[in-house]
């Protein structure tokens, strides 16, 4: 406890105190999902990504400077060559007290073959995307995925003593008839379940119009058969939790559109290529891999976190109105990490 008093934190504009530091390791995945990106992308040459050993001193910059919990993210995190060395490296900030979690987002496809492995550097739990059960279905939102897989993943996971939390984008015609299910299923294994507006980010060959869903639509619907009571169950991150009176589960709600959660924002995000977002919803960024590569010492990395930090706006831009309109931000989900 100690520690954590006398560790430096970084405040932003509005007084939040930036904690939670999100990173993507890679733009590429072995998926395709519809909302997320375009099935003919083009993915940025590797000269440009950050190296491992890069990123694990970004990583642990942020993390002198206060960040207590740490997400990996992509792209898919686990198709990058020799990532669990970089998870095994960073795991020393969880030896030594420094960071509180040490965690991935992912689809799930690689999790049957990294699942022990992660553990054993210190992950207690992670998020996986899955939007339906239906394979047919999962194929077509995926275009590349395979559930199957992706299941098989979740019983790695489970079998290794990793704690679950599913991530479901809520589609309009595509699977807001299955949230129930969908609930019904991951609290009968144990899991919680976070539903996600989807987000107006990148072109994806298609109208968000089309697929945005709100959630204070899907609430109401399940409130018609399912008794949800709010609690204060955090993770770090942005979903507002309730527990499910039938199922004994929680859900939790992240609706960056119908009811932003930016008054409450602990978070930025990196690049792979060591560009900081200081909100998922603005195009306003700093590069930090100058700075990382002119020198050895970090001093210059740090007094350039600190001056990202100090741009960190108010709330994001994030709007879908109308039919045809261009993204409210144009880079891919996959580019900044989830």
């Amino acid at each position: 406890m100690e520690q954590n008093l006398t560790k430096p934190q970084m405040i932003d504009p509005f007084g939040r105190t930036v904690d939670y530091l999100r990173v993507s390791v890679t733009d590429r995945c072995d998926f395709r999902c519809v909302y997320c990106m375009a099935e003919d992308m083009t993915f940025l040459p590797k000269r440009d990504l950050l190296t491992l050993e890069e990123l694990d001193r970004m990583c642990s910059a942020f993390v002198d400077k206060g960040v207590r919990k740490l997400r990996l993210t992509g792209g898919e995190p686990l198709v990058r060559k020799g990532i669990m060395g970089l998870f095994r490296s960073l795991s020393r900030h969880r030896t030594s007290g420094a960071l509180d979690e040490l965690t991935l987002t992912t689809n799930g496809s690689q999790l049957a073959k990294y699942a022990s492995e992660l553990v054993d550097c210190g992950v207690e739990r992670v998020n996986v995307s899955i939007d339906t059960l239906d394979h047919a279905k999962f194929r077509e939102i995926t275009r590349w995925g395979d559930l199957g897989r992706v299941m098989e993943g979740l019983e790695a996971a489970r079998a290794a003593g990793l704690a679950v939390k599913i991530n479901a984008v809520a589609l309009k015609g595509v699977n807001e008839f299955e949230i129930t299910d969908m609930m019904s299923w991951a609290h009968g294994e144990g899991f919680d379940l976070t539903l996600i507006e989807t987000m107006p980010l990148g072109d994806i060959e298609g109208d968000r119009t089309d697929q945005y869903l709100p959630l204070s639509l899907v609430r109401q619907r399940l409130e018609e058969t399912h008794t949800l009571t709010p609690i204060p169950h955090k993770t770090g991150g942005p979903a507002r939790y309730v527990e499910v009176a039938e199922t004994g589960g929680r859900l939790g709600f992240i609706t960056p559109l119908t009811h932003n959660f930016c008054e409450s924002c602990n978070r930025v995000r990196i690049t792979c290529t060591g560009t900081i977002y200081m909100c998922l919803g603005q195009d306003d960024a700093a590069d930090l891999r100058e700075p990382l590569r002119a020198s050895e010492s970090d001093e210059l990395l740090h007094a350039a976190i600190d001056e990202a930090i100090g741009r960190k706006p108010k709330g994001h831009d994030f709007v879908i109105e109308r039919a045809g309109a261009a993204p409210s931000v144009s880079r891919h989900m996959s580019m900044t990490g989830g």
